[in-house]
């Protein structure tokens, strides 16, 4: 049966120039644009997350709603 995944995506510049994204499954519907500016603020303030290089983040880059379909494949048995 199809199902469909929502997930919030906040990407960030980090010091070392790469572009590192933190997913969120699930955000609310009502979710506004000042809430998620004042998170990504807040993570880059706190030095809460890192690149996986461990450069931190630096910058906001961009954010975005993401909503797939998810159709599984029956296999054989």
């Amino acid at each position: 049966m199809p199902t469909s995944v929502v997930t919030l995506e906040m990407i960030f510049e980090a010091f070392d120039g790469r572009r590192v994204t933190i997913r969120v499954l699930d955000p609310r519907e009502d979710l506004q644009g000042s809430e998620v500016k004042a998170v990504m603020e807040d993570i880059i303030a706190k030095d809460i997350f890192s690149a996986s290089t461990g450069a931190s983040l630096t910058d906001i880059y961009a954010a975005r709603i993401v909503q797939r379909d998810v159709n599984p494949v029956e296999l054989p048995a």
